[in-house]
């Protein structure tokens, strides 16, 4: 008998165990919960394609969930690339449907669920975690600034696909670029992917019903002075690369009620920054940019 081809065997790396589904489900899915579905695939191109596809035919209800082993074409901001080794990380993505709090509250989302990611990882894999405005999670390797995880968020039917990727056990040969890095890589005590998505779920969970119960109001349901606390981005210089080409250099000194981060710049101004790259230039232990 010929053997299987090792590249398609689940169990290939035996350090990276597949994730048990039905177990997931158990621990998940009740029926006083947020989450109503969960469902592992075991490798698709993006995880927030295939669940915005569904959610815009009408397939897709608030909380479910779509968890892949493997993301051939993930993306990031921006429509950078996402690629990592299969069952090496975290790669899936939730749908949510705020329903009545006002539209113009819901770019708090993909925010709300970078707080949630981090407190639930710091919980879980005993790893400090912080946030980098708008959507970068990271840890610090060797004292240094890392990117493990990162957010993207897009409307889509009557809700709003957020996606999630978490750099789990990838080794150092592994990294996709010098300023990446992994929960393994910064000391983690458990790298149990179940363990870590379902406490990122349950804190999201957490979040999202706080944020909910007050009507969508950062400030009141504790959402902004908990993102703030986390964010390495404030009290920083940074350059913020905004959409058409231009470019705002400033000290991070907020993150206002819209969810926006606001800079002081050198001639006095206050100025909110709604979307961009931002780059940390100083006030940083690290060499993350």
């Amino acid at each position: 008998m010929t053997p299987p081809d090792a590249s398609h065997n689940r169990w290939s790396d035996l350090g990276r165990p597949p994730l048990n589904e039905t177990a997931l489900r158990r621990g998940l899915l009740r029926p006083d919960a947020l989450w109503t579905s969960l469902e592992v695939v075991e490798s698709t191109g993006s995880t927030n394609t295939d669940l915005a596809g569904r959610a815009r035919s009408g397939a897709a209800g608030e909380g479910t969930v779509l968890v892949a082993e493997e993301q051939t074409a993930g993306r990031g901001r921006l429509e950078r690339s996402w690629t990592a080794p299969p069952r090496s990380g975290l790669f899936f993505s939730v749908y949510l449907e705020p329903g009545d709090i006002p539209v113009e509250r819901w770019g708090w989302v993909p925010l709300l669920a970078g707080v949630a990611a981090a407190t639930g990882l710091a919980k879980a894999a005993g790893v400090d975690m912080s946030l980098k405005w708008p959507n970068d999670l990271l840890v610090s390797v060797e004292g240094v600034e890392r990117k493990a995880g990162g957010i993207l968020g897009e409307f889509a039917g009557d809700g709003i696909v957020v996606g999630l990727g978490i750099n789990v056990s990838l080794r150092a040969d592994e990294l996709p670029a010098p300023t990446a890095g992994s929960l393994a890589l910064a000391g983690a005590v458990s790298t149990d992917r179940e363990t870590l998505l379902r406490a990122v779920l349950r804190s999201l969970e957490h979040w999202y019903g706080e944020w909910k119960a007050a009507d969508g109001d950062a400030a009141a349901s504790g959402l902004q002075a908990a993102y703030a606390a986390g964010c390495a981005t404030l009290d920083r210089t940074v350059r913020a690369e905004l959409p058409g080409g231009a470019s705002l250099v400033g000290e991070a000194v907020a993150i206002d009620g819209d969810g926006r981060l606001v800079l002081s710049t050198e001639d006095g101004l206050q100025q909110p920054v709604s979307a961009g790259d931002i780059v940390h230039l100083r006030g940083a232990a690290g060499g993350l940019t």
